[in-house]
């Protein structure tokens, strides 16, 4: 079996190696420090199962395991947390596996034979009990057969394309595999709605103008010619544009 060890600690990561070799020398282990170098690592490795530090600096375990549910095949996740208190009661409430630290061999084993493939709902849920983890630092995109991560603070804007949203990212475009809604929701903090179909960064944008038909479309950092804003949209929009001119 393949297993990828995902901690920043080294020592923790040593004495999982040494753990999994106890229980089977064939296993074909593989490291990463934290949750992007894990997802570019299941990218090029394809390991079955992953087991994850929860609380990484970087992106932390709970994002990268939720970006883990664009992948196909998708590994198995099993959390690790030096914590005893909320995280547990999480992971039992929601059905997950998870590992105390320092782990025993025994519950390490009983946790391989158990692991799981974890959905974006259960993930959601352990993010509230988790305080602080959320919001996530990345969106990904798996168009053109390759695994990309976006940096949420460089996203200019986002627009509803069908079941799909696109993310406007470094002057160009990429498909996110996830509702606009639910991105507004999660990152309403930092995208302002201006139609009923696009968000914009509210620390992209630069002004608002008129056009020569009437309308009015707002200014965003590295998009040509900008966005059109709804007449439903406009009052906010103007309201928020005032705000960050004095």
């Amino acid at each position: 079996m393949k297993i990828l060890i995902v901690d920043d600690e080294g020592p923790a990561r040593e004495r999982l190696k040494g753990l999994l070799q106890d229980i089977d020398p064939a296993h074909t282990l593989i490291e990463a420090d934290n949750g992007l170098t894990a997802l570019m690592a299941v990218d090029r490795e394809r390991p079955d199962i992953v087991l994850m530090d929860i609380r990484m600096p970087g992106m932390d375990g709970l994002e990268a395991a939720y970006h883990l549910t664009s992948f196909v095949p998708q590994p198995a996740v099993i959390f690790t947390t030096a914590f005893q208190d909320h995280a547990i009661q999480a992971f039992e409430a929601n059905a997950v596996d998870y590992l105390l630290k320092p782990m025993r061999r025994e519950r390490l084993e009983e946790a391989l034979t158990r692991a799981q493939v974890i959905n974006r709902a259960r993930l959601n849920d352990l993010a509230r009990d988790e305080a602080g983890l959320y919001p996530r630092t990345h969106l990904i995109s798996t168009g053109r057969g390759k695994i990309e991560l976006i940096p949420v603070q460089e996203i200019g804007y986002l627009k509803a394309e069908q079941k799909y949203t696109t993310a406007g990212w470094q002057g160009r475009e990429m498909l996110v595999d996830e509702p606009l809604k639910s991105l507004e929701a999660e990152f309403n903090n930092l995208f302002l709605r201006i139609h009923r179909n696009a968000l914009v960064a509210t620390g992209h944008v630069t002004g608002l103008e008129k056009t020569p038909d009437g309308s009015f479309r707002i200014l965003v950092r590295d998009v040509h010619g900008g966005l059109t804003v709804s007449r439903r949209h406009l009052h906010a929009v103007r309201k928020f544009v005032k705000g960050i001119s004095g």
